[in-house]
């Protein structure tokens, strides 16, 4: 008795393929749409930490010198800063805030330069604001 298999009997039918390439596809549609929501978050987290470090030390270099920064670039020629951190559009796209006499510190000389920094990108974050507001 032969009990070998024959050719037909041997190896995937078409069908058997198409659904397990649908099971692919099913996966990974479910995945992509997390996949994306989770980077989308990162990059608004780094936005954040950004943010809060560029204020942060736009702060200390008005309490350090009296004097709040003309740009950001002074912020990292004086060491505050090894380099200027991307924006979420992934340049520098930064938007300074003026002083227009504001004081951060009570021994300041003067009111002019930077006491804030914002995103310059226009586009929504999750939260529904934009984030050149945040």
């Amino acid at each position: 008795m032969n009990t070998r298999p024959t050719a037909r009997e041997r190896g995937f039918t078409l069908i058997s393929m198409m659904v397990v390439i649908s099971i692919m596809l099913i996966l990974l549609g479910v995945a992509m749409p997390i996949y994306s929501r989770s980077l989308q978050r990162v990059r608004e987290e780094n936005l954040r930490h950004n943010l809060e470090t560029l204020n942060q030390m736009i702060f200390q270099y008005a309490l350090d010198r009296q004097k709040t920064p003309d740009s950001l670039d002074d912020l990292r020629t004086a060491g505050y800063l090894d380099e200027i951190p991307n924006d979420i559009t992934g340049s520098s796209t930064w938007e300074v805030e003026p002083a227009d006499g504001v004081k951060l510190s009570l021994y300041q000389k003067d009111a002019d330069g930077i006491i804030g920094v914002h995103s310059g990108s226009n586009k929504i974050g999750s939260d529904g604001k934009a984030y050149s507001t945040w």
